[in-house]
This record gives structure tokens, C-alpha cells and sequence, in this order.
């Protein structure tokens, strides 16, 4: 008996059944604002982008120098135009305009986003169309994966966590040092509560990260032989659920960071001191 009706004919028997794509006039059938997440995406990260490249280029109002408090943009400050005071690892890179104070650290971090799994995703479907959404049609008549320069590097994304984690090292002790009174000996203020939350988002952005999850519970064929991995790996698992929303936090909560400080450097407001 004919499986069809009188609008929709019976699919063909054998092995070419569902074969091919429905032949659909419209690009989707999604009838949802789709276009929005990528609008959204594509404005967030080209505002953050532009923000980071003038400062970082400003190369001045990155170090307050009453309460120790510098920047994450510019740490390690390694120039040799760098305040001395901040330069807590030493100042070995030339001071030219074109090269960034922190030129050691920025890099790898960019790199460390910009190979991470959820940045890929937002910026393949926002920048690249590829695709632009799920049940969207690609934007490039063929994919060759990640396979080619440049985008080969994604598969280095472990290396760059790595470097990340020691970065985030520094950045706690730039967080911890800044608990420095005007005159000397311990105090804090408005300032080291920005740092120290900074700090504290990042290494969750970080330990968040699907490359730490695999680190840390990868390659075990059984976890209760291994109970403290096992405990360290639903820890990440938690945090890595979240890995979205903290990529997004700790992009506004550098920007946040940076700003501060450098309202403070240029005299543009008073720290508030909690405790001199």
C-alpha cells in the first residue's frame, strides 16, 4: 500500500532513500532571530579587540606606583621603557613603539583564545560563516578543516594552556603584590579588589579549559584507582559547563581591570582605600 498522500509522493525504495539534500528554495527553515548571536559576537569581540590594541599600544597610565598596581595589559612588563618598579622580572625587550610592553605574555594569550574551543566556534560562525548557524547552510563552498595554515595552530591549543597557566601565575603575583600601602607595609583598596577578582575569573577561565579537562582526567581507563584525578576532573567538568560564559566574564573583566588602573594612573579618579 502506498505510504504517500495526494501533496507528499511515497519516498523510492532501496538504497536511495533520504539520499541528497531536500531540494528547499530558502536558505533555512529556522524561522528564530538566528542572525542576533552572531550580530552580538561579532560587535563584542571587534569592540574588545579594538579597545586592547590602543591600549596596549599607549604604553603609558599601566603601573599606579603608590599602590603597586599594574595592569594586566602590560604584565610582564619587560621593556626597557617600562617603570622600573614595575618591571618585576626585568626589562630586557627594547622600548620601540611598535612592540608592546608585555610583548613577552600577549601573544600566547591571544593565542590561548584564539584557539580555544568556544572562541572557535563563536568566531568560525561569526567572522567566516562556516557555518553561521546550525541548520545553516556554510558560507564556503568547501572546508578543508584545521588542517592548513592557519588554522593548523588549533591543534597547538595544549601548548598555549600551558603558557597560560604560567602567565596566570604572574598575574596572581601582581595581585598579590599590590596589597602594598601608600608609604610602604600593607593596605588595599577598591584597586585590589578589581585585581584580585580579575585573578580569581581567569584562572577559572583557564582551568576551565577542555585541554586542562583532558590533562587531568584523560588517558585513565579506570578513575577509582585514581580518586584525587577523579575529584580534580569533576572539578574542571563543572567549570568546563561554564567555559562559555567565563570567556566572556573575564573578557569584560580585563577590560574592567585595565581600565580602572589606568583612570587611576592618569588622575582621573582616587582609589578608594579600604586600609591604608
Amino acid at each position: 500500500m502506498a505510504t504517500g498522500t495526494l501533496d507528499t509522493p511515497a519516498s523510492p525504495p532501496g538504497p536511495d532513500r533520504g539520499a541528497g539534500r531536500a531540494r528547499i528554495a530558502a536558505r533555512t527553515l529556522r524561522s528564530d532571530n538566528w542572525r542576533k548571536p552572531i550580530v552580538l559576537t561579532v560587535l563584542g569581540l571587534s569592540g574588545w579587540l579594538l579597545y586592547g590594541v590602543v591600549r596596549v599600544f599607549m604604553q603609558k597610565w599601566y603601573w599606579v606606583g603608590d599602590y603597586h598596581y599594574l595592569t594586566p595589559f602590560y604584565s610582564p612588563c619587560v621593556s626597557t621603557g617600562c617603570e622600573p618598579e614595575a618591571a618585576h622580572f626585568g626589562r630586557f625587550l627594547p622600548d620601540w613603539p611598535i612592540l608592546p610592553y608585555a610583548a613577552l605574555s600577549l601573544p600566547f594569550l591571544l593565542l590561548f583564545r584564539f584557539t580555544c574551543y568556544y572562541y572557535r566556534r563563536a568566531y568560525y560562525r561569526a567572522f567566516w560563516a562556516s557555518p553561521p548557524a546550525c541548520a545553516v547552510p556554510d558560507g564556503h563552498a568547501r572546508y578543508t578543516g584545521e588542517t592548513r595554515f592557519p588554522l593548523v595552530i588549533q591543534n597547538s591549543h595544549r601548548y598555549f594552556f600551558y603558557i597560560a597557566v604560567l602567565i596566570s601565575l604572574v598575574n596572581t603575583y601582581d595581585a598579590i603584590l599590590a596589597f602594598h600601602g601608600k608609604g610602604g607595609g600593607f593596605g588595599f583598596g577598591l584597586g585590589n579588589i578589581v585585581l584580585l577578582g580579575n585573578v580569581v575569573l581567569l584562572w577559572a577561565y583557564t582551568v576551565s579549559c577542555h585541554s586542562c579537562r583532558h590533562i587531568v582526567g584523560g588517558r585513565l581507563r579506570t578513575f577509582s584507582t585514581h580518586p584525587v584525578r577523579y575529584r580534580a576532573w569533576g572539578l574542571v567538568s563543572r567549570l568546563n559547563g561554564r567555559h562559555m560564559q567565563l570567556a566572556w566574564i573575564t573578557l569584560g573583566t580585563l577590560a574592567l581591570t585595565d581600565f580602572y588602573v589606568m583612570a587611576v594612573s592618569a588622575g582621573w579618579i582616587s582609589d578608594l582605600r579600604l586600609y591604608h
